[in-house]
């Protein structure tokens, strides 16, 4: 047999070099692409820590708004809620027992000192009238007939028909009756005043603001009118409306703007868009215990007749403020264990916490006394948890809720005005706006009708 060679022009297969070459390549270029990859994830991950490590370190500081404090307003403003009262209101009720038996005022209807509003039927007190009347006439024929019985026994006086004893009885009998008229004319003049309050009248000229009786209606002496559950209300109600009295509560905290030139602006609703005038009449001069406010009386006058007894007003007062006072807003303030306190920063951003004594409250704002300069910089509604000399980081403030967040600027100088006399005492006591009233002023207009 012979043997067959292959065709040395057919395909070879690759030879163990080359392919061992190939296979090196490969895992060189696989190699490199993975180191290349830890490499990248490598700083990509260091990046991210160094990323990390300085943000935490950023919110480690916390961001705080700063403000300084400002001047005090030029004139301040107070609404307070007010009442107003009629100058004169009287509940009428009956003095008398009785059943109505006509009504002849109405709501509204305006009355003189005098009117009769109502008449009452009382047939009881008629009877004890009439037996009043009767026991006086009796009372009147034994006091004549002890007068006789007197002087009869006077004229036998010294003889030997009578004794002396018997003539200083029958005398003494004489005044007992006199003293038993005396009674019984008292009586008589008790049930016809007591009938004179059969007529229900108004006390002053006014206008009847309320009418709680019927015809029927069976009124209690004392006490009114008696409903079927046995309530007892006035029969009818008489306001003198010429003027009215305003009465506002003012805060302890304003009590010193209170003075006999005071003056309040009323804003009423039925009227929104007028305001009444109204002036200082009198103070209660002491504060109530549970409110910390003064009752203080205003009076406006009612000649038209458009204000209304028991209506609901604000009343607004306008006083001088004081613009060397500083003020702060009141989230500002810190209430801690060590007292009331600010947190300022300072130069090198870190805190300081102050105890500050606090003046007049405002409202949104409140006085500082002590314990802050103008150019302080003052944290505005500080973190329960911010540290004294902790380091924090400013941040601008939003516009138009909060303070400015640069120092006022300082006032300019003034001239100085020429120095006057020294006042008297009563010119300065007329001259202080903020001064309570005078104790010598007279108290006894404030009840009077003007």
């Amino acid at each position: 047999m012979t043997q067959e060679h292959p065709d040395a022009s057919g395909p070879q297969s690759p030879t163990p070099a080359g392919s061992t070459r190939k296979r090196k390549i490969g895992f060189v270029a696989v190699g490199g692409v993975a180191i290349l990859l830890a490499v990248v994830g490598i700083v990509q991950r260091h990046t991210q820590y160094v990323n990390l490590a300085h943000e935490t370190a950023h919110n480690a500081i916390p961001s705080v708004q700063v403000i300084f404090p400002q001047p005090g307003p030029d004139e301040r403003t107070l609404s307070l809620p007010a009442n107003i009262a009629a100058w004169y209101q009287a509940p009428i009720y009956a003095q008398v027992s009785g059943y109505v038996k006509m009504w002849y005022k109405d709501f509204g209807a305006k009355v003189k000192a005098g009117d009769v509003l109502a008449e009452i039927d009382t047939p009881g007190l008629d009877a004890q009238f009439a037996a009043a009347k009767a026991n006086l006439n009796v009372a009147l024929a034994r006091y004549k007939l002890a007068q006789i019985t007197a002087k009869r026994w006077k004229a036998l006086q010294g003889t030997q028909a009578v004794s002396q004893q018997e003539v200083d009885v029958q005398a003494a009998n004489a005044e007992a009756q006199k003293a038993e008229v005396e009674a019984a004319q008292h009586d008589v003049e008790r049930y016809a005043a007591l009938e004179a309050f059969k007529k229900i009248v108004a006390p002053f000229d006014g206008v009847v603001t309320s009418r709680l009786a019927d015809v029927g209606d069976y009124v209690n002496a004392g006490r009114g009118d008696v409903d079927a559950h046995g309530n007892a209300t006035e029969l009818f109600s008489v306001a003198d409306v010429h003027a009215m009295r305003v009465f506002v509560a003012v805060p302890q905290d304003y009590a010193d703007i209170i003075s006999p030139r005071l003056e309040a602006d009323l804003s009423i609703p039925q009227y929104p868009e007028r305001t009444f005038r109204a002036h200082f009449l009198a103070t209660a001069s002491a504060f109530n215990a549970s409110t910390r406010t003064v009752t203080t009386e205003l009076t406006l006058d009612n000649k038209s007749g458009e204000l209304w007894p028991n209506s609901y007003a604000t009343a607004t007062f306008h006083a001088p403020g004081d613009t060397d006072e500083l003020i702060l807003p009141l989230g500002a303030i810190v209430f801690r264990a060590e007292g009331t306190q600010v947190a300022l920063v300072d130069d090198t951003n870190h805190v300081h916490l102050v105890s500050v004594t606090l003046g007049t409250n405002f409202g949104t704002t409140v006085q500082i006394l002590r314990g802050v300069k103008k150019t302080d910089r003052v944290i505005n509604n500080p973190s329960a948890g911010l540290l004294d000399g902790q380091e924090v980081r400013i941040v601008k403030g939003t516009p138009g809720y909060n303070m400015p967040s640069t120092p006022p600027a300082a006032k300019k100088q003034e001239p100085q005005k020429p120095v006057l006399p020294a006042k008297s005492s009563e010119q300065e006591d007329g001259d202080d706006t903020r001064a309570m009233p005078d104790d010598s002023a007279d108290a006894s207009e404030a009840g009077a009708r003007p």
